[in-house]
């Protein structure tokens, strides 16, 4: 086995602070309205780890396979198991995302199944995060936001794409009936919080804990 060095980026007994960890999230959470159309979620300090590789070699997918238990997704699609989720980013590039704390484990798990193929393993945990919308006025706030086409015969659960909101750039993922999923940079989450606030003022905002 080639060796690598994997570091643990998440220390025990050190303190991580989410991207909106100073927005005041968890103090609003369960003050909303229950009738709320939209009910934000912040997946906060997650493991995201980015994988390269060959998605046509069947030696490359399934090692993915057996380090994650996720079967390597095509393009602009997204495979969910649990709290785990394995995205596909373009032709040789996917975003796997684990419960926070385990991504150390995860990358070892990786680089120990990928051993001598041609890939790359990065943890980016700390450069994004995750907002979970919920409800039914999801998609009305996503018609407002982005002139992607999220209609439910374009857009059904499992996809996922890289797109313009806002003005800006996020990834949407749509992860079940009326979930979706902003996976955003951790130097924009404030500015998409500000967004979401205003765009969904005619149809109710809860924050969920």
């Amino acid at each position: 086995m080639t060796a690598i060095n994997v570091y643990q980026q998440r220390p025990e007994g050190g303190q991580a602070e989410s991207p909106l960890f100073h927005a005041g999230l968890a103090d609003a959470a369960g003050k909303g309205k229950s009738s709320a159309g939209i009910q934000l979620r912040e997946r906060k300090l997650l493991g995201h780890l980015t994988i390269r590789g060959d998605g046509h070699d069947a030696a490359f997918a399934g090692a993915i396979h057996k380090a994650t238990g996720l079967e390597l997704p095509g393009a602009l699609a997204v495979v969910s198991s649990g709290e785990s989720s394995l995205q596909w980013m373009g032709p040789d590039e996917w975003l796997l995302v684990v419960p926070g704390g385990t991504e150390f484990d995860a990358e070892k798990k990786l680089r120990e199944a990928l051993d001598g193929q041609h890939i790359q393993v990065v943890n980016v945990s700390g450069g994004q995060t995750i907002l979970e919308l919920t409800g039914n006025k999801v998609r009305e706030l996503l018609m407002k936001s982005t002139s992607y086409d999220v209609h439910p015969k374009n857009f059904p659960v499992g996809k996922a794409v890289g797109t313009t909101f806002a003005k800006s750039q996020l990834v949407i993922r749509h992860t079940a009936e009326d979930t979706w999923e902003l996976l955003v940079r951790r130097s924009f989450s404030d500015y998409f919080w500000l967004w979401l606030q205003d765009a969904s003022q005619e149809y109710g905002l809860a924050v969920k804990a």
